[in-house]
């Protein structure tokens, strides 16, 4: 009887998917080839048709994660429009939801240790991500003198920071971990506090 994977059309897609599930139960090095192709349905030598081991399958899962991301933070960047203020934080409030509704890739992109470098696409898409906080600091900054203007790869790199600290201590429900305040909260809470003191955004916005 023939395996289902071979039937589905998609055995590449099929074994990312397993993959997934994978790291969502297990972790990224919980589980081995065998275990995602028997999740797809296949035979274990099925998966090197696609992947050249479970790294490649990781960083495969990782940059489809990415592509979700990249699309969530451009959607909520232009939701926020025309106020840049409100496009940065909804790219904040972006970040909180995507780690949430996708841990599997979350996990693959962040904690993995998968490299953005390991393939021109993972790293294409992870720029792409990194370009929307980037433009958005440039929004923000855009009235300030150039020579007192921070630059906005150093402003986005700290906010894409906070936002990983929160989601990584407060936002995936962490054990032990109890968010005194709600995520979101906190992080804009936190994002305000930060570009008030670099004279983004005024005292009282």
């Amino acid at each position: 009887m023939a395996k289902r994977g071979y039937h589905h059309g998609n055995l590449r897609q099929a074994l990312v998917d397993a993959a997934l599930e994978l790291i969502e139960a297990k972790g990224p090095t919980g589980f081995t080839l065998s275990e995602a192709a028997k999740q797809a349905g296949v035979t274990p030598a099925a998966v090197y048709r696609h992947f050249a081991g479970r790294e490649d399958l990781i960083a495969e899962a990782a940059r489809q994660g990415y592509e979700i991301f990249a699309d969530l933070m451009v959607y909520a960047y232009d939701k926020g429009q025309p106020s840049a203020l409100a496009s940065f934080e909804a790219t904040g409030r972006a970040y909180l939801a995507f780690a949430r509704k996708y841990p599997g890739h979350y996990i693959s992109m962040f904690e993995s240790g998968i490299s953005t470098n390991h393939s021109s696409d993972l790293a294409r898409v992870a720029g792409r991500a990194m370009g929307v906080l980037e433009k958005a600091a440039e929004r923000l900054a855009e009235n300030i003198p150039e020579d007192k203007r921070p630059p906005s790869r150093m402003v986005s790199a700290h906010i894409w920071a906070m936002s990983h600290g929160v989601v990584e201590l407060f936002g995936r429900g962490s054990p032990g971990q109890k968010s005194p305040f709600p995520p979101e909260e906190l992080l804009e809470s936190g994002i305000g506090i930060y570009l008030r003191g670099l004279g983004l955004i005024r005292p009282d916005d």
